[in-house]
């Protein structure tokens, strides 16, 4: 460890003053609602689109959102799209699938964060951008059968969310350490909470009752080997952060930027191709690095 802590001012907690701080730490409501009737409208692929419009236009802030994405997307378009329907005819159905679960939950984030000083907006197209790209790792594998891969790479980092709302003077403090090292963030957060954002987020969504694909992913989204029950998924959302963190797209506070050997040799990669396949493994890699292109500009529309 190359850092000092303001050891005057900021000591680590124990494991029951954690546990007390979490208590008094809100829930995310949107987690929980997720698999609610919009859910339930979008996941029928042959509904109408002015169905489905009529759904999305009860709320304004996925309405602004939709257009805002669909004109940054499709650039190219002579005129700008300003009706729901035009949206969601050029998005198609599984991107407002996935853009109805971002919005609540994202809303949600920035309530529990407050305004504790933190590049919020690079943090959510972090966020966001591991939840897509951890769809294109686990679909090069399997046809995932509900949302949850996406889901969970949306929340992976949730417990730096719940760090700056439960411990704020300790976050300040790693956010003082972080600009001045490159240091992996877990590290300096043990040193100054005396407990890492990938614990914490578990321990806040088991606390909540969350599914245990979440739990997972928070707590061993870098160690996906150690993962009990959803080890797949996992396994694509470490391939996916540590490619978006590789890329510089978004700011998931975390100031060491893995090399090209780190991601290419991440321990999922063999959770997720057991066999070894060389040649599967280069066509995924081929097929990751060209959506990983694309991102910036879809979630620039996003957030």
């Amino acid at each position: 460890m190359h850092v000092v802590v303001d050891s005057k001012k900021i000591l680590p907690l124990t494991d029951h003053q954690v546990e007390v701080r979490l208590r008094n730490c809100s829930r995310l409501p949107s987690l929980s609602t997720i698999h609610s009737a919009l859910r339930e409208l979008l996941t029928a692929e042959q509904r109408y689109t002015s169905q489905i419009s009529e759904i999305i236009r009860r709320d304004p802030s996925l309405t602004a959102r939709l257009l805002r994405l669909v004109n940054s997307v499709y650039y190219g378009l002579s005129t700008p799209v300003n009706s729901i329907e035009e949206a969601v005819f050029y998005l198609g159905v599984r991107q407002i699938r996935q853009l109805a679960m971002v919005t609540p939950v994202i809303e949600d984030f920035q309530r529990l964060a407050g305004n504790t000083p933190f590049p919020w907006r690079g943090f959510w197209q972090h966020c966001i951008g591991v939840a897509i790209l951890t769809r294109e790792v686990i679909s090069a594998v399997e046809v995932p059968a509900d949302e949850s891969d996406y889901v969970a790479g949306l929340i992976h980092d949730v417990g730096k969310i719940v760090m700056a709302s439960a411990f704020p003077e300790h976050f300040a403090e790693v956010r003082r350490l972080v600009a001045n090292t490159d240091v992996e963030l877990y590290e300096i957060e043990m040193e100054v909470l005396g407990i890492s954002h990938d614990e914490l987020g578990a321990m806040y969504l088991k606390k909540h009752n969350l599914p245990e694909v979440m739990v997972e992913t928070a707590r061993y989204h870098r160690e996906p080997e150690r993962a009990t029950h959803c080890g797949r998924v996992v396994a694509a959302v470490q391939i996916a952060d540590l490619m978006i963190r590789h890329a510089k797209i978004g700011d998931s506070g975390n100031p060491h930027n893995p090399s090209d050997t780190e991601w290419l040799t991440a321990s999922g990669w063999s959770i997720l191709y057991p066999s070894n396949d060389e040649e599967s493994l280069a066509i995924a890699r081929a097929t990751l690095k060209r959506s990983l292109d694309r991102l910036p500009t879809i979630l620039e529309g996003l957030v």
